[in-house]
């Protein structure tokens, strides 16, 4: 009897077409996302803007979208909503529109609010179809999905520099035709994915039924949030400020101060892919410990480095630093079985917005300081991988499920 339930309990078919396809939904959706810090150096000039009010709308746009993926992800884990998916690009939509005609800081933060819920709505169910579609190769699917994701990020500097610099703030209206894209892509992954939701329901329900929370996994998966949270504070230190450190360091053009940035974003994209595969042979802790550790000598001689040595080293500290990024999410996923949703909203989301508060404070301590103070602060972030070794091993993850 109990053999004719296990087909159902495991998805033996790696459904690629569906795994590239929200990839690419990821990537046109980060890419809205990306928007924002890409128009940062334009709207600093145009509106005047300090470095604290860029800081807002950094913390507008992320604590948006992360506050948010947890609610939503719960939602989704009771009760998925397929057509969610390309509802979510025509929120980012709005506020494309809604960035291309802004006046003001004000009207900005408003615009920003929209891409951010589009974002929220988005990562839980997206986060969702990458797990039903994984089949047996999850640390693949994963890294398939956050590639998209992380490339769309990625794209920011070279916004700023092949669109924004000739084009202006309007040049934001060009990306309702991406996000149109998006909506008829994600509309097609949602009309799969409500077909496979209703042959999976009962088995999800079991999962979530099945599943006993202790207090170790509450303590790793609390530990594995601040962890995410110390990566995104350095990520969201270079993404948001290192194009004016050196600017005002180096004495570099906006253009040529984007493509430093993007280096170390295009690298963080490699780092995500190759990173689940390694976490498949090394262990996912392992890669955890050295994707901080590993990057925290290239961090700490950045802020000193000539420009010279500073490609060189955003280059490796970008791979290794990113290399735990959809090997974080496979293993919270092993802690918390049968609550997909909700992990994406604590790794993905959550520990994002925190960064976003990195975002905000940076940006203070560059006006207060300066932003050779900021960037020293960061380098230290990455130490914050030694508490890596509290987490319970891979071996252990399965022994608390197998006692419970």
């Amino acid at each position: 009897m109990h053999t004719a339930a296990k087909p159902q309990q495991v998805q033996p078919v790696t459904m690629y077409r569906i795994l590239f396809a929200i990839s690419l939904g990821h990537f046109l959706n980060d890419c809205m996302q990306s928007v924002v810090p890409a128009l940062f150096p334009i709207l600093e000039k145009s509106m005047n803007l300090n470095y604290t009010q860029i800081g807002w709308i950094a913390f507008a746009l992320n604590m948006t979208s992360s506050l948010m993926q947890p609610v939503f992800g719960v939602v989704a884990d009771k009760r998925p909503s397929p057509f969610l998916l390309p509802i979510s690009m025509c929120l980012s939509m709005i506020g494309m529109v809604g960035l291309a005609v802004a006046p003001n800081f004000y009207f900005v933060l408003a615009s920003v609010l929209f891409i951010g819920f589009g974002s929220a709505i988005f990562h839980p169910e997206g986060s969702r179809v990458a797990y039903m579609a994984a089949g047996a190769k999850r640390g693949l699917a994963q890294s398939i999905y956050q590639v998209g994701g992380n490339t769309g990020q990625s794209m920011a500097p070279l916004f700023t520099a092949f669109i924004f610099i000739g084009l202006g703030q309007f040049g934001t209206i060009w990306f309702v035709l991406l996000a149109g894209l998006g909506v008829l892509i994600l509309y097609g992954v949602s009309k799969w994915y409500k077909g496979e939701a209703a042959v999976r329901k009962h088995v999800n329900k079991k999962q979530a039924s099945d599943l006993a929370i202790n207090k170790e996994i509450i303590f790793a998966i609390s530990l594995l949030i601040f962890l995410v949270f110390a990566r995104s504070w350095y990520s969201a230190g270079i993404l948001n400020y290192f194009q004016f450190y050196a600017i005002e360091k180096f004495d570099l053009s906006i253009k040529s101060a984007q493509l430093y940035v993007f280096l170390f974003m295009i690298m963080g994209v490699f780092g995500t892919f190759f990173g689940g595969p390694l976490a498949d042979r090394f262990g996912k802790r392992n890669i955890l410990l050295f994707s901080m550790l590993g990057a925290v000598p290239f961090t700490l001689f950045l802020p000193h480095a000539s420009l010279v040595l500073t490609a060189p080293l955003l280059i490796l500290a970008g791979f290794i630093i990113q290399s735990s990024f959809s090997v974080t999410v496979v293993y919270a996923q092993e802690l918390l079985p049968g609550k997909i949703g909700l992990v994406s909203g604590l790794i993905v989301g959550l520990a994002f917005g925190m960064g976003a508060i990195g975002a905000v404070i940076f940006g203070k301590l560059a006006d207060v300081y300066s932003l050779q103070f900021v960037m020293l602060f960061c380098s230290f972030l990455p130490l914050l991988g030694l508490l890596t070794w509290l987490l319970p091993s891979d071996k252990r993850v399965k022994e608390i499920h197998e006692m419970s």
